[in-house]
């Protein structure tokens, strides 16, 4: 049930939010309930993200006719926070997919849109199929889309192919033959796919985060997308999905601490209360928690108002103003990646201090909130966050496009 603290959350982004959250909170609890035992036996959210499917949340941004909720770019990262605060790793895997839909929704061809816009709506999901290891090239891939007769013959290998594995689709970046980006939707259980487990990071341990492999596989021209570029506001979406994933640890990481600080019995006799739940300086600790993840939910929801203005203006003709707009979200973004990650980062250690050594046990499960929240915050390197804004700031210079890794 919601108590009154979790009012102090702050309201949601519109008057309408409360209504729309509360169809999902009852799928939020049941994910959250068994988030430890998930995590101590390795048992992916199969379930749990097919509960989120049958209740409409992955058709959140399609509007009401098209059978979604019309959800704005706000409501939707609030309602990230509160899954995050159930289970990161659900939000995670989900982040492909919500990451296509707003693909799909920017596409300026009406047939692409509207084939896609279907199959969202009939609870159909899609997963990540970007990046790759090894010796790579920077701005290249060495998974390619080539033409075989009438269809389109892939091969390659990705890794961090978040979510797939739980996914009826892999939205895959590629090079086709001239060396050009290709974007495609390959089914994931097309001949020639392969999806493993074998991601073996400290932390988001069951987004299946792992390795995907395309031999031979084979698709039709329909599922070739018709742009050969991300969405105009890709590359803030994407880290904003990271930065409400941290604000849901944070807290999830406050609400634990209270409860196991209220359900403390012993105490140290150099304590300042015969109560745990009375000692001053452990409700400070309660209290700073608390506040960190308020304050990282407020950001990320401030930078999501951003992202809607960019949405908004989808279908001008003014380019250079779409342009600024999109350099703005990028900004207000980066802005908020070390604020977001120090907080959520600091809350996450700083909790221990208001408990016992038998808070460290496994069985407890608080260590997941900092291995979650550090393996996120170490996807994109926050240093080079602060550099961009830095430069901007100083220099008057833009915010780069699409991020990729690789070697020189």
């Amino acid at each position: 049930m919601r108590t009154q603290i979790d009012d102090a959350w702050g309201a949601g982004p519109t008057t309408r939010y409360e209504e729309l959250a509360q169809r999902f909170r009852p799928v939020f609890r049941r994910i959250r309930e068994s988030a430890v035992e998930r995590e101590l036996s390795h048992r992916l959210p199969r379930e749990e993200i097919s509960w989120l499917k049958d209740s409409g949340f992955t058709t959140l941004r399609l509007t009401q006719d098209e059978g979604g909720f019309g959800a704005s770019l706000p409501e939707l990262f609030n309602l990230l926070i509160e899954l995050s605060a159930a289970d990161p790793n659900v939000t995670n895997a989900l982040r492909a997919h919500f990451g296509f839909t707003e693909e799909v929704l920017n596409s300026p061809s009406k047939d692409y849109r509207d084939r896609w816009v279907k199959r969202i709506a009939a609870r159909q999901t899609s997963g990540s199929g970007f990046s790759e290891a090894g010796d790579t090239k920077v701005g290249h891939f060495s998974t390619r889309v080539v033409r075989d007769g009438d269809q389109w013959r892939i091969d390659g290998e990705k890794y961090y192919t978040t979510g797939s594995l739980f996914a009826d689709w892999i939205n895959l970046g590629a090079d086709d033959e001239n060396g050009e980006l290709i974007l495609v939707q390959v089914p994931t259980d097309a001949p020639g796919v392969t999806i493993v487990d074998d991601w073996d990071g400290f932390g988001q341990q069951l987004t299946a985060s792992g390795t995907t492999k395309f031999e031979g596989v084979t698709i039709s021209d329909d599922l070739v997308n018709p742009q050969r570029k991300r969405f105009r506001y890709s590359v803030a979406f994407y880290q904003l999905v990271h930065l409400a994933t941290l604000a849901g640890i944070g807290r999830a990481a406050a609400a634990d601490v209270a409860q196991l600080v209220g359900a403390r019995k012993r105490v140290f006799s150099h304590g300042n209360a015969d109560r745990v739940g009375a000692d001053p300086q452990i409700l400070q600790v309660v209290g700073k928690v608390r506040a960190n993840a308020y304050g990282a939910g407020a950001t990320v929801l401030k930078a999501a108002e951003a992202l809607q203005r960019v949405y908004e203006t989808r279908d001008t003709k003014a380019a250079e103003t779409q342009d600024l707009s999109v350099a703005v979200a990028d900004l207000e973004v980066n802005q908020g990646v070390t604020v977001v990650t120090s907080l959520i980062l600091d809350a996450t250690t700083l909790l221990f201090d208001a408990l016992g050594a038998s808070a460290a046990k496994r069985g407890v499960g608080l260590d997941r909130h900092w291995r979650n929240a550090r393996t996120l915050s170490s996807h994109n390197p926050r240093i080079y966050r602060e550099r961009i804004v830095g430069d901007f700031a100083v220099n008057g210079t833009w915010p780069p496009g699409p991020y990729r890794i690789g070697t020189p």
